[in-house]
């Protein structure tokens, strides 16, 4: 309602100002509705869609803070559009320009899919002309019709001598035998997956872009919090024992004997190491 008030504000300014303006009213506004469809096109090239924001824009996307600048907005763009699955289309309705011609706005509505969930909703986008004549994104605001919605769940049963078991994959340190339970832990959907791990296994400070849950099934392991592996400040779950990794949460593990953990959460699942060194990908 704010940013409405704003910039009905400033329109009605640039009017009182733009008296006896040549600007052809009719031509800016098609060129500003051409430039926003131009845009949606952009959404599989981070490079292509940032060039069309100015370095100041903002972007108020609904249940979270502004997001101001450019560097910002291309950080924050590029972890959804790089998620498995990830989709983004919209489509303008309408525009409108100033009297002056270097300030207008588009509306229209979007649809968004990551982490298996869809959303519908619909935007305002401010833009400024910039001093070689582009028009360049300076705000933009956008919510949802309705609540995200998720897939259907499946129902799952599974007989522990179905389970398939094989190596940890190169992100874990050798040693691991892992099964997926249900789900596919390599794309965007909910998944369960068990691995066996031999007494002593350790696993250095790492984090994970997504909450994962774990739920020991037999032995004893333990867990610690922080950038650096500290066994001293490592506390024991046994069998039983659960645990949830809030994501990016840095945190380091070790299996005190053998065990069983079922881990599950929703995908993809990832393991970044805090120290690069220790990532076994790295062949070290």
């Amino acid at each position: 309602m704010r940013l409405w008030i704003w910039l009905a504000g400033v329109m009605s300014a640039s009017l009182m100002s733009g008296c006896g303006s040549s600007v052809n009213m009719e031509q800016e506004r098609n060129s500003l509705l051409a430039v926003d469809r131009e845009w949606a096109q952009t959404t599989k090239d981070p490079d292509k869609f940032m060039s069309y924001l100015a370095t100041d824009a903002a972007m108020y996307a609904p249940g979270m803070p502004v997001t101001t600048g450019a560097a910002a907005i291309r950080k924050t763009f590029t972890e959804m559009s790089s998620a498995p699955g990830f989709s983004l289309s919209w489509s303008a309705t309408k525009a409108d320009v100033s009297s002056t011609g270097d300030l207008g706005y588009t509306v229209g509505t979007y649809q968004t899919t990551m982490g298996g969930a869809t959303e519908k909703g619909k935007y305002v986008t401010i833009w400024k002309k910039q001093s070689g004549g582009n028009w360049k994104v300076s705000e933009d605001i956008f919510n949802a019709d309705a609540p995200s919605q998720a897939p259907a769940a499946e129902h799952v049963m599974v007989a522990a001598g179905a389970l398939k078991w094989s190596d940890g994959p190169p992100s874990l340190p050798p040693g691991a035998k892992v099964a997926v339970v249900s789900g596919d832990p390599t794309k965007a959907q909910p998944f369960a997956l068990r691995a066996q791990m031999p007494a002593g296994y350790r696993i250095q400070p790492h984090w994970h872009p997504t909450t994962e849950n774990v739920t020991v099934l037999s032995g004893t392991v333990a867990l610690g919090m922080g950038e650096k592996f500290d066994q001293s400040a490592m506390k024991d779950l046994p069998a039983g024992g659960y645990a949830a990794m809030p994501a990016e949460m840095r945190h380091f593990f070790m299996a005190k004997t053998a065990a069983t953990i079922q881990v599950h959460g929703i995908g993809p699942f990832a393991i970044n190491y805090v120290n690069p060194a220790d990532d076994p990908r790295q062949g070290k």
